[in-house]
């Protein structure tokens, strides 16, 4: 079985078809539906957000067959992803896309799930200190996407569980739990 890193690519990862779209309607869904599973386990492991599609991503080429995928197919995997709610293009000319590995609403349960761990429910912290605090080393909190922990600490302010307190900068934005 072929690695990336060490990361198990599939074993459709070294078919030089599933490199091209496929013209038949039910081998294209096929197609799709392996690619899709292929970039969120991948982005998931190797705790990867953004893929641009300009530049090289490490499973859009595997050079043990000499297949990449065209950009049109990039496209494709991507918005397939978008459309399911697993993904989001960053800008208008779809050259960005923020994938989302946890839909926005688990990593809200993830974030309340480390603040009962840890014993928070009535602390302050920063945002800074969630994405890179010794508290979150070990759990996928751990180098989180900045935009995509805002937006679950927000929808946990929404539902009353926190307060966001703005600081003197993006580092000092302060977080009050009231689980």
């Amino acid at each position: 079985m072929q690695k990336l890193g060490d990361f198990k690519l599939p074993h459709f990862f070294n078919y030089p078809p599933y490199f091209t779209l496929q013209p038949v309607k039910d081998t294209r869904e096929k197609q799709i539906q392996l690619w899709k599973e292929l970039v969120v386990d991948f982005c998931r492991a190797q705790n990867i957000f953004i893929i641009e599609l300009e530049n090289d991503f490490p499973l859009f080429t595997n050079p043990v067959i000499e297949r990449s995928l065209s950009h049109e197919a990039r496209e494709v995997f991507l918005s397939a992803l978008v459309s399911e709610g697993r993904a989001e293009w960053m800008d208008k000319g779809h050259r960005k896309c923020l994938i989302l590995w946890h839909r926005i609403q688990d990593w809200a349960d993830l974030i309340l799930g480390f603040v009962k761990d840890n014993g928070l429910e009535d602390s302050v912290m920063t945002v800074e200190e969630i994405r890179s605090g010794t508290e979150s080393r070990g759990t996928e909190l751990h180098g989180v996407e900045r935009s995509v922990l805002m937006r679950a600490l927000k929808l946990l302010e929404h539902k009353g569980k926190l307060t966001i307190f703005k600081g003197a900068s993006t580092d000092d934005e302060g977080i009050k739990f009231s689980i």
